[in-house]
């Protein structure tokens, strides 16, 4: 990361807000990871114009790789929440900005709720390298969120009947999907840690999503790790 970012994303040397007192109980923590899916995160995906430069910097795919590894590692619940459209939506009625670029590049298209066809290394499909950690068997792969947020899919029942009350939350992306689900799990009663550098932004004229996402984490989220400090968390 170039010396100007790093100092546009770093907090402040005398924050007004209290400092975080959060204690991980790794027996009712779960790591959820949003969107780790190739429309994201691959330099081949839909959206890579976008996200690409802020991916990089944060070393966002290896990061999340070593979440994925070490939450395994000591047993932690993980659970991944996807965003997939179906034929069926792209004929919604009306959307945000964001949302009607998504379906203009065909981001996270499928054919099909009930069906893998095509499925398979698509941009809907997950990272190539986080599939032994998603496809063990033991990880929740929630239902599809619909536009940014869990308020569509089962993730917090998945959570709740795992008896999960504190989230380390990582994936994609910064300002958007992984903003959306801190916000409601939190209403929803959870403690959430968002890790920091397992994100990432866009960067567009209309602003950089990725900054616009640390401050608002600051105000909410109930700790705001980077991965080397989630790691050894973790393994304490």
């Amino acid at each position: 990361m170039s010396s100007q970012n790093q100092a546009n994303y770093a907090d402040p040397l005398n924050p007004a807000l209290p400092r975080s007192t959060f204690k991980l109980k790794k027996e009712n923590a779960a790591l959820v990871v949003i969107d780790p899916q190739n429309d994201f995160l691959s330099p081949s995906g839909a959206s890579w114009a976008y996200f690409g430069a802020s991916i990089v910097e944060n070393n966002t795919v290896e990061h999340i790789g070593q979440l994925f590894s070490a939450a395994k590692d000591v047993g932690l619940t993980v659970a991944v929440s996807p965003h997939y459209y179906y034929p069926v939506d792209h004929h919604w009625h009306f959307g945000g900005p964001l949302e009607k670029v998504m379906h203009d590049i065909n981001m996270f298209a499928r054919k099909g709720p009930v069906t893998l066809d095509a499925f398979e290394g698509s941009g809907a499909d997950f990272l190539e390298e986080y599939k032994p950690y998603i496809l063990d068997g033991k990880t929740i792969i929630a239902s599809p969120h619909k536009v940014y947020g869990p308020e569509t899919n089962d993730l917090v029942l998945q959570l709740r009947k795992q008896g999960v009350s504190q989230i380390i939350l990582a994936g994609m992306a910064a300002n958007l999907c992984i903003e959306s689900h801190l916000r409601e799990l939190i209403e929803q009663g959870f403690e959430v840690v968002v890790v920091r550098d397992a994100t990432a932004g866009p960067r567009v004229p209309e602003g950089d999503g990725y900054l616009a996402a640390i401050i608002n984490y600051r105000f909410l989220a109930h700790a705001l790790w980077t991965t080397a400090e989630t790691l050894e968390q973790l393994r304490a």
